[in-house]
């Protein structure tokens, strides 16, 4: 079988504890604009992509004394764009058939992604857009429902992956569902009032 590869380099997420410093130096040097931002995460672009950067604010995720501690600073995760849904699961079949698999499965809103984990821990998502246009997404980006929920919700990959056997068009699971459990992450985070 032929392998199925990304078509592109979607985004990177950093983790920081300087959030506004961060924010403001992203937006000068790449001429960049806000999509999305609450206390905890924020989403900058400077294209017509949804989002190029995204930074999960470390201050408000970690326990009192901790601020000056660079453990966990840095790159978060790399994500890579597959061109269909369908070219995302088969990539997952074949990776899965080599034993690898997606630690995380969540339906953003705007993306459709699996996380993976190389030998060293180091993280990467694959995801597919879930909407046709540009434009779409980023109107989702901005609009009420992903402020309410920026991470989104959790799937099984291979409860999908046999819905789109029977025949489920993939049209259909790209929509995401809002009473689908939401990500024990976005949990976490509303519980520490965030």
């Amino acid at each position: 079988m032929t392998r199925v590869r990304p078509g592109k380099l979607a985004h990177v997420l950093y983790r920081t504890r300087r959030f506004e410093e961060m924010l403001a130096w992203y937006r000068v040097v790449f001429d960049a604009r806000i999509q999305q931002q609450s206390p905890a995460l924020a989403f900058l672009t400077y294209d017509d992509e949804h989002h190029r950067f995204a930074f999960a604010n470390l201050a408000l995720l970690q326990p009192e004394g901790e601020t000056e501690k660079t453990g966990l600073i840095g790159i978060d995760h790399v994500a890579y764009g597959y061109a269909s849904l369908h070219d995302l699961f088969q990539n997952y079949v074949q990776l899965k058939s080599l034993g690898i698999t997606p630690y995380w499965c969540v339906h953003h809103g705007v993306t459709v992604s699996m996380y993976y984990a190389d030998p060293d821990g180091n993280q990467m998502e694959f995801q597919v857009e879930a909407f046709a246009s540009k434009q779409e997404a980023n109107a989702f980006m901005r609009g009420p429902v992903y402020a309410a929920n920026p991470l989104g919700v959790e799937f099984d990959p291979d409860d999908w992956l046999a819905r789109l056997a029977a025949g489920t068009p993939a049209s259909d699971l790209l929509v995401r569902r809002e009473h689908v459990p939401m990500s024990p992450i976005r949990g976490a985070v509303e519980r520490r009032g965030l």
